[in-house]
């Protein structure tokens, strides 16, 4: 038995066989407990290994391992050896893909208490204020979809350019899963106003558990198979750039504290050029300056594009609502209380229609008051290219009285 175990040839042709079984109809707890008895841990490269042999030798197609993953992955949860796997550095990707992965589980942690609360409710109301919260969360949730397309679209072509295509073929029809249970979570939360409790128990076991599922069962894999081969066939050259496209994609719930950059970053990095970067009809800008001025101006700006994905936020030294990267790319309709959403799908539809160009609001928060305006944003076409929210906070300014003709070095206004 222990040559078996420690055979590593040998052992893969067990595992092959195994997953055969299971494609075959073997039950997966029969198989689980073969797993256990036999091979005791499995090493994730074999894992890896494995799967691909069996996509590319023909035996089994992309389609017919992503159909039984989910039966895989019951039989080797828990008993994939990452003995020697590498320490991953602070900020490196595989780390930020692991802090995200600890603010989903906090949220889908979130739902399952509520799910259990679903069991005590005696009435339509408090179940209707049950699912407004798992609405809440599920809008969290879809925030996944940038940690999906960060994997999909940085850390996939790197592993398929040394020969690794099945894995990320098969772990990419999972996303898709994910996303279409989510969406379809979201859709029936949005449905429900009024609800009897036995409904929304089973809305929650039909479509609600099966979506946060699927969420879990995808951080095992990334955490117990992906994160680990991927940090050994990668050099850090691939992870630098993986790093420096990460932003174009944005954060799912997490805004990484600290920047990772190997040794010889020097030699992997672009050249910066110096001069002007941005030409305009008006003038120029470096980048430098041009950053500097947005963070300068006296109010908060945030710009979502025409896809209503939020794609740029200033940094101001004193902003009015905080802001993170985790919201840059997302939907500007989950960065809003539910409550509110239908308030920014009408003024998303009045700029894109063309029947209105702003909209103002004022509000009174913590004894400042606080204006916000949208405003659409057009090209010389009237085409829409996107919506810039602008905050600022008044109070000060709406103070003032007389006259101010000497220059003086006061309290800032508007504070």
């Amino acid at each position: 038995m222990s040559e078996l175990i420690n055979n590593s040839e040998k052992r893969k042709e067990l595992l092959k066989h195994m997953i055969l079984q299971i494609h075959e109809g073997e039950a997966p707890d029969m198989v689980r407990e073969q797993l256990i008895r036999l091979m005791s841990k499995i090493p994730y490269g074999e894992v890896v290994e494995v799967e691909q042999e069996l996509i590319s030798d023909g035996v089994l197609t992309d389609e017919e391992v992503l159909q039984f993953c989910d039966l895989h992955t019951e039989a080797l949860e828990g008993h994939i050896d990452q003995t020697g796997a590498q320490e991953i550095p602070p900020g490196h990707p595989i780390d930020v893909f692991k802090h995200e992965n600890r603010e989903l589980q906090q949220v889908t942690r979130r739902c399952e208490t509520i799910y259990q609360q679903l069991d005590e409710v005696k009435n339509s109301e408090q179940t209707a204020g049950l699912l407004l919260d798992l609405r809440q969360q599920f809008n969290l949730l879809m925030d996944v979809d940038k940690h999906y397309q960060r994997k999909e679209n940085l850390l996939f072509p790197y592993l398929e350019k040394i020969g690794i295509t099945g894995p990320p073929k098969v772990m990419w029809g999972k996303h898709d899963e994910v996303r279409e249970m989510l969406k379809g979570a979201i859709e029936a939360l949005s449905a429900v106003e009024k609800i009897d409790p036995e409904e929304a128990v089973a809305i929650r076991d039909m479509i609600l558990r099966p979506a946060t599922s699927g969420v879990e069962d995808m951080i095992m894999k990334e955490e117990e198979i992906l994160f680990p081969m991927s940090m050994d066939k990668l050099t850090d050259a691939d992870w630098f750039e993986v790093a420096k496209q990460t932003n174009e994609i944005g954060y799912c719930l997490y805004d990484p504290k600290e920047e990772w950059k190997p040794e010889g970053v020097d030699l992997l990095s672009q050249v910066k050029v110096e001069g002007p970067q941005i030409q305009l009809p008006s003038g120029s800008f470096t980048n430098e300056e041009l950053l500097a001025l947005l963070n300068t101006l006296p109010v908060d700006i945030t710009f979502v594009d025409k896809n209503d994905k939020v794609k740029y936020f200033s940094q101001g030294a004193e902003r009015i609502f905080q802001r993170n990267r985790a919201i840059l790319n997302r939907d500007v309709r989950m960065c809003h209380p539910p409550s509110s959403v239908h308030i920014v799908d009408q003024i998303v539809d009045d700029f894109k229609s063309g029947r209105h160009d702003s909209a103002p609001f004022w509000i009174q928060m913590k004894g400042q008051f606080i204006h916000i305006e949208y405003f659409a944003m057009r090209n010389e076409k009237g085409e829409y290219l996107g919506t810039l929210e602008v905050s600022q906070n008044l109070t000060n300014k709406r103070a003032l009285e007389g006259e101010q003709r000497i220059l003086s070095y006061g309290e800032k206004s508007g504070e």
